[in-house]
């Protein structure tokens, strides 16, 4: 399993923007399907965006138009726009081999986090 490591989180004003980074040791990630999630106090964890080993990407819906998640080879990316109250929150980055990193369910690996607070 890879080794994964977040970067990027800050403090921001709402309606600011970041952009979180994920890299990779251990191992490639070219055959692994990557996901963002994120885990606000005292709520569950939540996937953000995801993205399949060959690149198609899914966000939800309450990030949708303002959120994308990207990869390289060695790296993979949430790039955060218009960023509100209600995101402010620990995020992770997760890794999963299954079907060669086609089915983004049963992540496996995971970073631990990196925290984005958003202020008014």
């Amino acid at each position: 399993q890879v080794s994964l490591a977040e970067s990027g989180g800050g403090s921001v004003q709402a309606g600011g923007s970041l952009r979180l980074s994920c890299t990779a040791s251990g191992g490639t990630i070219s055959r692994y399907c990557m996901g963002w999630f994120r885990q606000a106090p005292g709520k569950e964890r939540e996937a953000v965006a995801t993205i399949d080993s060959e690149g198609t990407a899914s966000v939800v819906n309450s990030v949708k138009g303002r959120f994308t998640i990207s990869r390289d080879s060695g790296a993979t990316y949430l790039q955060m726009n218009d960023l509100l109250l209600e995101d402010t929150a620990k995020y992770f980055c997760a890794a999963s081999s299954r079907f060669g990193g086609l089915r983004c369910t049963g992540f496996s690996s995971w970073g631990q986090g990196t925290q984005v607070t958003v202020s008014s």
